[in-house]
C-alpha cells in the first residue's frame, strides 16, 4: 500500500486534536493508530512515543521554545506551535533520527502545512535550540516547586496541592515515576486459562512477558504492535487492567453467590474480575451512565464470555430502589482527577483545575450517598479513585463515616501481599507511581453492621 501520509504528520494532527479541540490524549491516539492499522510496528510505536512524550514534556518544552524564539509559544500559529513542540521534543528525548533531520522534516512539514512563509522561522528556532540543547537554563532548586514543574512539566498548582499530604522527595519520586517507560499490565482470566499457559501462549505470539510482584495473575507484556492482533486478547484469555485496579477485587474478597453492583463500571475491567473471582456462581452488574459506556462493558463481557455479569444503563445518583441492601458488594470506583494516571493518560494535568477537582470531590459525596444504601447488612462498599490527592481520598472516607454510623472501616491489609502491608494508613492503601510498582490509586473498604 502507498502510504498517503507521513508518520510526523500524523503525529501532527493527533497533537492537534488534543491540545487545540480538547480531545482526550489516550483516546485519540487509540482511534488514529486502528484507522492506520497498516503501519508497521515501528511507525506505530515512534508515533506514540513522540504524541505521549511531546505532552508528556509540555512545559518543559514551552520553557525551551521560548529561551530561543523572539515569538512566545502562546503567540504562534498552531499548527507552527505544534510542529516545533514535537520537533523539540525528538531533539531533546530522542537518539533514533539525527537532528538535523528533524529539522528538515519540520520545514517540509510546515511548507506542506501551507506556512511557505514561515518554515525559516522553524527552521532558526530549531537549529538555535538544536545547538543549544545541552545547556538549558532551569529554575534554582532552592525553589522546589518551580524547578520541579518545569523539569517535570508539572502544572504549579498541582505541586502546592501534593505539597500538603507529600514531602518534597516524594513528589519528586512521582513525577519521576510518571515519566518512566512501562508495558501494559495484564489480568489473566483464570476461568478461561492458566497463567503459565496464557505466558507460553503470549510467549508463542512474539511478545515480552512477565510476572507482576503483586499478584500471581499479574503479567506486563511489551514488544506487542497492536493488541486486536493477538489471538490471546481476542479470545478474551487477559484482560488490559493495571495491577493497583485488581487490587480492588482482592480486597473486595467476593464469595460464592454474592451479588455484586459496579456503579461505575465501564469499560468493566473490575466487574469482569468479580465475576472471574466467582468462578461462575452469584451475579455482578455492571452500571454506567451512557449507552456507549455499556457497550464497552458488553463488549468486554462478550470477549470474555463470563455468563455471570450483566451490563446496566443507570445513573449512580439516581437513587433506585429496587437495589436497596441488595448488594452484598457494591463497587465505586467513582469519577476523579485522574491525577494518578498521567503516565498513561498524559494530558489530563493541563485539563485539571482546582475547580474542578472540587467539584468532582462533591460528586463522590453524593455517589457515595446514594450508593450506600444498595449494601446488605453485613456486605461491604469499596471505594477507589484513581487519584492521589488526599481530598478525594482519606478526606472522603472520614466524611464518610461521619456521615453513615451503619458503616465502620475495614482495613485492605489482609487481601495484599507482603510487600505492600506497610503502605497501608488508617485501614487504607494510596498507591503512589515512583514508590510503588503500579499507577497512583486509593482504595478504601467499608462493611455495613
Amino acid at each position: 500500500m502507498t502510504k498517503q501520509i507521513s508518520e510526523r504528520e500524523i503525529v501532527l494532527g493527533i497533537l492537534l486534536e488534543i491540545t487545540k479541540e480538547g480531545g482526550y490524549s489516550h483516546i485519540v491516539l487509540r482511534n488514529t493508530l486502528e484507522k492506520y492499522q497498516y503501519l508497521d510496528k515501528k511507525e506505530r510505536a515512534f508515533i506514540t512515543r513522540v504524541v505521549e512524550g511531546t505532552l508528556e514534556h509540555l512545559i518543559e518544552i514551552d520553557y525551551i521554545i521560548n529561551q530561543f524564539s523572539k515569538v512566545k509559544v502562546n503567540k504562534m500559529k498552531p499548527v507552527i506551535r505544534t510542529i516545533i513542540r514535537d520537533s523539540v521534543y525528538q531533539i531533546k528525548y530522542m537518539d533514533s533520527v539525527p537532528n538535523s533531520a528533524v529539522c528538515n522534516e519540520a520545514v517540509k512539514l510546515a511548507e506542506k502545512k501551507g506556512f511557505f512563509q514561515l518554515k525559516g522561522f522553524v527552521n532558526g528556532v530549531l537549529r538555535n535550540i538544536d545547538r543549544n540543547v545541552s545547556n538549558i537554563q532551569y529554575p534554582d532548586k532552592k525553589n522546589m516547586i518551580e524547578y520541579m514543574s518545569i523539569k517535570y512539566s508539572m502544572p504549579i498548582w498541582i505541586l502546592k496541592e501534593w505539597k500538603k499530604s507529600y514531602d518534597l522527595p516524594t513528589i519528586e519520586k512521582m513525577l519521576q515515576g510518571f515519566l518512566l517507560e512501562k508495558g501494559t499490565t495484564i489480568r489473566c482470566n483464570l476461568h478461561k486459562i492458566s497463567k503459565e499457559n496464557l505466558m507460553k501462549k503470549l510467549i508463542e505470539e512474539n511478545v515480552q512477558v512477565k510476572e507482576h510482584p503483586y499478584l500471581p495473575y499479574a503479567l506486563e507484556i511489551s514488544g506487542y504492535n497492536y493488541l486486536g492482533d493477538l489471538e490471546s486478547f481476542r479470545e478474551g484469555y487477559f484482560q488490559v487492567q493495571d495491577i493497583s485496579s485488581m487490587l480492588v477485587a482482592e480486597i473486595a474478597d467476593p464469595k460464592e453467590n454474592n451479588y455484586v453492583i459496579d456503579v461505575c463500571s465501564a469499560p468493566g475491567g473490575k466487574a469482569l474480575h468479580m465475576a472471574d473471582k466467582l468462578c461462575g456462581t452469584g451475579c455482578v452488574e455492571a452500571r454506567d451512565l451512557t449507552e456507549k459506556k455499556v457497550k464497552l462493558i458488553e463488549d468486554n463481557i462478550e470477549r470474555s464470555r463470563m455468563k455471570n455479569i450483566h451490563a446496566v444503563q443507570q445513573d449512580a445518583l439516581v437513587y433506585d430502589e429496587k437495589s436497596k441492601e441488595k448488594a452484598d458488594i457494591v463497587l465505586a470506583d467513582l469519577p476523579c482527577s485522574g491525577l494518578g494516571v498521567l503516565g498513561k493518560k498524559t494530558d489530563i494535568k493541563y485539563k485539571m483545575t482546582k475547580e474542578t477537582q472540587n467539584e468532582l470531590r462533591k460528586l463522590q459525596r453524593e455517589i457515595l450517598s446514594v450508593v450506600q444504601n444498595y449494601v446488605k447488612s453485613g456486605g461491604n462498599l469499596i471505594y477507589s479513585t484513581c487519584t492521589i490527592n488526599e481530598e478525594e481520598n482519606m478526606e472522603n472516607v472520614r466524611w464518610f463515616l461521619q456521615q453513615y454510623k451503619q458503616y465502620r472501616l475495614v482495613s485492605v491489609e489482609d487481601n495484599l501481599c507482603e510487600q505492600l502491608k506497610s503502605s497501608v494508613k488508617e485501614g487504607c492503601i494510596q498507591f503512589l507511581p515512583g514508590i510503588h510498582n503500579s499507577d497512583g490509586f486509593f482504595i478504601a473498604k467499608f462493611r455495613k453492621d
